[in-house]
This record gives C-alpha cells, sequence and structure tokens, in this order.
C-alpha cells in the first residue's frame, strides 16, 4: 500500500532537477512511464508548465502505426541519441511518411528539459539514454474507469483496447519500473489538493 502526500511544485521541480542532474551540452531528459490511462499526459504536461523551456515527446507519436510497444529504437536512434549529441531535433518516425502525416516530432535547441512520456518510456533496454524515470500510479479502478470512457468515446476500438491491455500487462509486469523511478506521482490522487499549485507523490 503507498503512502501519498501533497508536495509543492517547488519540490517536484527540485526532486526532478536533482534526479536529473545538469548533463554538459545538453538538456537532460526524464520518462514519464506508468500503465495507461495512468496520468502520465497529465503530469508530464503539467511539469512542462512548471519548467521554463520544456519540452515533451509523447511515445503515442513514436508508436503511431508502427507498434503497440516495440519503438524503442526509433525514440533513441530519431530523438534522444540526437539530443544527447546537443542537437534540436525535428523527426518524422517512418509511418509518418508512409501514411503522409505531416509535421515533425520536434525539440528545440533551446530546450532546458525533454520529458519522455508515454507506457515503456522508462523500459531498461532505454536506461543508457535516460538521465532518470518518473513513476506514474493510479488505482486500478481509476485505469478501468478512463479506459471505458475512451473506448466509448470511440478513441479506440475495444479490439484494438484488449490488443494493447495484451501487450502492455505483461511489460508492465516484467519490467517493473516503479522500483527504478526517482519517485511516484499520483496519477488520480485521492488527496485533497490544489491541482494547479501541488501534486501528490509517494511519501
Amino acid at each position: 500500500m503507498r503512502r501519498w502526500r501533497v508536495a509543492t511544485a517547488d519540490e517536484v521541480r527540485t526532486r526532478v532537477r536533482r534526479a536529473v542532474g545538469e548533463p554538459a551540452g545538453r538538456p537532460p531528459i526524464l520518462a514519464v512511464d506508468g500503465r495507461g490511462s495512468s496520468g502520465k499526459s497529465t503530469f508530464a504536461a503539467r511539469l512542462a508548465g512548471i519548467w521554463d523551456g520544456a519540452t515533451v515527446v509523447h511515445t503515442d507519436d513514436i508508436a503511431w502505426r508502427h507498434a503497440v510497444l516495440d519503438w524503442a529504437a526509433l525514440l533513441s536512434e530519431g530523438v534522444l541519441n540526437p539530443v544527447r549529441a546537443g542537437r534540436a531535433v525535428a523527426y518524422r518516425p517512418p509511418q509518418w511518411d508512409a501514411a503522409g502525416r505531416p509535421g515533425a516530432i520536434e525539440v528545440p535547441a533551446e530546450t532546458t528539459l525533454v520529458i519522455v512520456e508515454g507506457t515503456g518510456a522508462g523500459r531498461r533496454e532505454l536506461a543508457p539514454v535516460l538521465d532518470a524515470v518518473v513513476w506514474v500510479e493510479a488505482a486500478q479502478c481509476d485505469v478501468d474507469r478512463r479506459n471505458a470512457e475512451r473506448v466509448a468515446a470511440g478513441e479506440t476500438t475495444p479490439a484494438d483496447f484488449a490488443a494493447w491491455m495484451a501487450e502492455e500487462n505483461p511489460f508492465v509486469e516484467a519490467e517493473r519500473t516503479w522500483e527504478r523511478a526517482a519517485f511516484l506521482v499520483a496519477g488520480w490522487p485521492a488527496l485533497p489538493h490544489d491541482p494547479g499549485a501541488t501534486f501528490v507523490i509517494a511519501s
């Protein structure tokens, strides 16, 4: 059973800064991992909102029409290795070109923190190109409710959702990324707090 407490934005910023360090010549890279519908995107957006110059990279964009979880090489080769080399990024995964999707996954030169958000972002395979990992945790009832809402809204089909879970569940249990995380965040916190100014983290 996790014990949770309310933390200020300043504390969360400080914890992240200590975890990622200050790499020379490039921005630090933080993975925000967790199960699907656990609140990863919300936490990543909130962290970016309190960190001047942060850029969020969504693994869903890397995985688009490619694979549920088998995209680590694309992420490292297309985004993280160039970032670690101190270069700006404008990356188009192969499926973007194949399907004519416009735009690119961008990390501007002036970025001060790269936040890689998505299930599997903190996997062991990516450890050499990450500086730290944060795990976003949510109760199964909250995850189930959010997933049901997504299916009902047409964001995914029941069949596609079932296929996703068939890959995600054993992957998450095998990786156990929360054990390597710098700290844990409550994705759907039950504690009273001001979501505009505070976070709920594990004690």
